[in-house]
């Protein structure tokens, strides 16, 4: 019989993908509002996003048009190493 895997509650892996949000979107130098605009959603979405709202989910999809938008690869928002607030 295996044992029942450990997991992480939900927030942990919005969480990293938000941190990363923000990280890039530093890293390609634009606003809030800029990157909204790239992903046709408010900035205020953005700004509930990258604060860490635990009332704000997103969809894969969003995630996509995010990562598109900072021209990344996707699974790089779900990179957990080096993550700084």
């Amino acid at each position: 019989m295996r044992d029942k895997p450990q997991f992480h509650d939900d927030y942990y892996y919005y969480n990293i993908v938000r941190l990363n949000i923000k990280k890039y979107r530093k890293l390609a130098n634009l606003t809030q509002q800029e990157l909204a605009d790239m992903v046709e959603v408010t900035m205020h979405y953005i700004s509930q996003i990258e604060s860490g709202n635990p009332n704000k989910y997103f969809t894969l999809v969003v995630i996509g048009r995010i990562a598109d938008a900072l021209n990344i690869d996707i699974r790089q928002l779900f990179d957990d190493i080096g993550i700084d607030d």
